[in-house]
């Protein structure tokens, strides 16, 4: 089916949740992968106001919306709408994908998925025997850090409130363990998860002399391009990559999941002018 048909009275409907979500790359996505595909799919943005997650459920059902994104601040709230959650969104108690199983909705979290497969696809590293700091412990680390011990690396949680990164410690489990900063300079991945970096005149999120060559620093942030903790890192001799290719590699995921086919990745990620790696 050409884009020009669509939509039609049978296109099925996707979006994404979120306060604010105006600026979301996800329709440009998502929208780009059912075109490559020829799928009578549309996504869509959906402004839904904090403390409104479970009417923005209970309107999927309603409406027959066929997938669901969902960003901040929802995630917590959907995870608790949902008829089922995967293994992975029950552990983690966050919720960033809702798939339709009949009448029932699942709720899946794709974001540690996300960013593994866009480590493995952008900096050719595997988590097995990683030594890695996360900075920050919000849904974003909790993901990561999961999806990190998993597959055999050792986790250290960096955050400004003790409190938050001993609880995420609890649900990954063992391979992680609450950090000081010193732990930067031994560490084989460093992480950023907070939003420190997204303003000009923000902070970095931490001493970034701890860096040297051979390491790899990964920022979530993906707009601006390149964050001030980047671009320090790269003048240390320091691999990095943003935010973008995780974004891609978890709206893959969930473009599998809705779909049941295989997501275009490279046209998907030609619509947010993301190059994907040759090797």
């Amino acid at each position: 089916m050409s884009a020009d048909e669509i939509p039609t009275a049978n296109t099925r409907i996707a979006a994404v949740i979120g306060d604010p979500v105006r600026h979301s790359l996800s329709p440009r996505l998502h929208n780009a992968g059912f075109r490559a595909l020829g799928l009578d799919w549309c996504y869509v943005a959906c402004p839904v106001a904090e403390g409104q997650a479970g009417q923005a459920v209970e309107a999927m059902r309603t409406l027959g919306i066929e997938g669901l994104s969902v960003t901040m601040p929802h995630k917590q709230n959907v995870a608790e709408a949902v008829d089922d959650l995967s293994s992975t969104a029950a552990r983690l108690g966050a919720v960033n994908c809702v798939r339709r199983d009949g009448d029932r909705l699942i709720g899946e979290n794709t974001d540690g998925v996300g960013f593994i497969r866009s480590l493995h696809s952008q900096l050719h590293r595997e988590p097995d025997g990683l030594t890695a700091v996360i900075v920050g412990a919000g849904g974003a680390a909790r993901s990561i850090a999961l999806a990190m011990t998993e597959l055999g690396a050792s986790v250290g949680i960096l955050n400004r409130s003790a409190k938050s990164a001993e609880k995420l410690v609890e649900i990954v489990g063992t391979a992680s363990s609450v950090v000081q900063e010193e732990a930067i300079g031994d560490a084989d991945l460093i992480v950023n998860s907070t939003p420190l970096g997204m303003n000009t005149d923000d902070p970095l999120p931490f001493d970034v002399n701890l860096l040297s060559k051979g390491q790899s620093v990964v920022d979530l942030i993906y707009r601006p391009e390149k964050t001030a903790l980047l671009l320090e890192a790269e003048a240390r001799g320091v691999e990095t990559l943003n935010g973008l290719p995780m974004l891609l590699q978890q709206a893959g995921e969930q473009f599998r999941l809705w779909t049941g086919s295989e997501p275009p990745l490279r046209a998907m990620a030609e619509a947010v002018g993301l190059r994907l790696s040759e090797a």
